[in-house]
């Protein structure tokens, strides 16, 4: 179907999407069509029924509190917005991290606990949208840049330069690729859902502005903190020697890694995290693709799509927006969202993976990832 869009609308969100490039990757209800949002939802489902069972395969009991910390800290690397030109924002996902030490099965449920949690307690991210950003985030991201990462470092020894590297390339790999699935889900909302007349019921955007505006911004800034933030870990894990980064390959030899007092330093660092999380307010404007009713009628458009409108309002977080009513200091609020969604991600992980592990010992594979 054609949808005959106005040349100026066209090139009003042409100009936009260059000067409003930021990372929006949570999805908020309203953008995508209800159909739009079932059928990813149904594309989820999948790789979730495989998280399951390759946690019964591969996860003991004694390593579950990895998947707990993994999931946690991709919540709280979420809360860090980094500012871009134009005065948006945007932030790394922690997906690749969670693929390298878990593999990228498991990593589809430790990231899919903490996107969930974030759009039920706090908004971020639609209701209808679970199944799109669980989609990009989730499954895209870990898998692409599990793909990358064995790529450049198979037949490397897990204390080996190069797997620093690797992990580097990664995460702007997976993080780039989730943009522009993002990107194209917004982009396809106008040729298939508009009035008889051709005004958008969803996403206003076309492919043409949604792609640039979404990937290019990614590409050169919110990707490469993804990759930094990868190298990083893996360069920590490799110094320390630690055998958390085996349990991906050596289930069975690392079994001893998820112990708290092997992860000491990282759970720490998890409170460390929410403590700074302010930092993320430093950075000014609302994400490309996020704003919300008021602030896209104020832009220009001269309308606001009338399935935005009906879906926009479907859900009301308790602690929408990182935020607390009762708090009037807003460093405050964002602290103790950052705390109560560390502390809710690591219960949900923790009990979800030990209910599915129960009477499914990890079996002893050494695995050939290597």
């Amino acid at each position: 179907m054609c949808v005959k869009i106005p040349r100026l609308f066209i090139l009003y969100y042409g100009l936009a999407a260059l000067w409003f490039t930021t990372t929006a990757m949570h999805i908020p209800d309203g953008y995508l069509s209800p159909v739009t949002s079932l059928i990813l939802f149904l594309a989820v489902l999948p790789f979730w029924m495989r998280a399951v069972q390759r946690l019964r395969e591969k996860v003991s009991a004694r390593n579950i509190p990895v998947v707990a910390l993994v999931a946690a800290f991709s919540f709280v690397i979420m809360l860090f917005n980094v500012p871009l030109p134009g005065g948006t924002s945007g932030h790394a996902v922690g997906g690749a991290l969670a693929a390298i030490i878990l593999g990228p099965e498991i990593a589809v449920l430790a990231l899919s606990t903490a996107i969930v949690i974030q759009a039920l307690l706090f908004g971020d991210g639609g209701i209808l949208a679970i199944g799109a950003n669980c989609f990009n985030m989730a499954v895209v991201l870990p898998y692409i840049s599990y793909a990358v990462y064995q790529a450049l470092s198979r037949g490397q020894a897990l204390h080996a330069r190069r797997r620093v590297f690797a992990a580097a390339l990664a995460g702007w790999s997976g993080l780039t690729a989730a943009a522009f699935f993002a990107a194209v889900e917004f982009g396809i909302q106008p040729l298939l859902w508009h009035t008889p007349g051709g005004v958008p019921l969803y996403a206003p955007y076309p492919l043409s502005v949604a792609i640039p505006a979404m990937v290019i911004p990614h590409a050169l800034v919110a990707s490469v903190v993804e990759g930094l933030v990868t190298a990083l870990v893996v360069a920590y894990l490799q110094r320390a020697k630690h055998p958390v980064l085996a349990v991906v390959f050596h289930p069975a030899l690392a079994a001893g890694s998820g112990g708290f007092a092997r992860l000491r330093a990282l759970w720490v660092a998890l409170p460390v995290l929410a403590v700074a999380a302010p930092i993320g307010l430093l950075a000014p404007g609302t994400a490309w693709g996020e704003w919300n009713s008021n602030e896209l009628s104020g832009m220009g458009l001269g309308f606001v799509p009338a399935g935005m409108q009906q879906l926009s309002n479907l859900w009301s977080a308790p602690m929408g927006g990182y935020n607390l009513p009762v708090l009037q200091n807003a460093n405050l609020a964002y602290i103790l969202s950052a705390a109560v969604g560390i502390l809710v991600t690591v219960v949900v992980a923790w009990l979800f993976s030990s209910l599915a592990v129960r009477g499914h010992p990890a079996a002893p594979e050494t695995g050939s990832g290597e």
